[in-house]
């Protein structure tokens, strides 16, 4: 099981939209994920003062990488937080550091 994880930056004034999208998202978008040979244990979001953490447990780390870059699901989602989110190069993911056994 692999574990990974990812950073993202809210617009100022966004917090509440951001937080509110996620009380609704999409099947599409889950299904995508959980319907992917990604085998996903875990996926989880956190939210504080404007910044987002995802976190993930899951066999594959490069087949949930693909979906988010590249499925119809995730595009739409990505609409949706347009606008909401800062913009990013690309480079989300975080390097883990520590891990207690």
């Amino acid at each position: 099981m692999e574990r990974i994880a990812f950073h993202l930056e809210i617009v100022d004034g966004q917090r509440d939209a951001y937080r509110e999208e996620h009380q609704n998202v999409p099947d599409a978008l889950e299904e995508a994920y959980l319907e992917s040979d990604a085998g996903i244990e875990t996926y989880s979001v956190f939210e504080r003062d404007g910044h987002v953490f995802g976190y993930l447990e899951l066999e594959d780390p490069d087949v949930i990488k693909e979906i988010m870059e590249e499925s119809d699901a995730q595009a739409d989602w990505d609409e949706v937080m347009d606008g909401i989110l800062e913009p990013d190069d690309g480079d989300i993911w975080m390097d883990e550091v520590y891990r207690m056994k």
